[in-house]
């Protein structure tokens, strides 16, 4: 399950950051596992997006004024997901 949630983050946000604070890890290497995990798994994926977590208001108006639109609502960490096309 934990490294379902990992890839799919991953995937979702391309951020290697957030995947190791959202899991814990100390060491990033820990974490680089779910890159691989990611390509393996999505390899025929055609993703034509830019993803961005915001968590606060000044970093929404900085994706908002980037070009990147809301996709969805909040997480536990009280992130929210934008998006832009490539």
């Amino acid at each position: 399950m934990r490294y379902w949630r990992g890839t799919l983050e991953y995937h979702r946000t391309q951020s290697l950051m957030l995947v190791k604070k959202l899991l814990g890890h100390k060491d990033i290497r820990n974490t680089e596992l779910y890159v691989v995990l990611e390509a393996r798994e999505y390899a025929f994926s055609d993703d034509n997006f830019h993803t961005a977590i915001a968590t606060n208001v000044k970093e929404v108006c900085k994706l908002i004024e980037a070009g990147f639109e809301y996709v969805t609502g909040e997480y536990a960490d009280g992130g929210k997901v934008f998006r832009k096309r490539k």
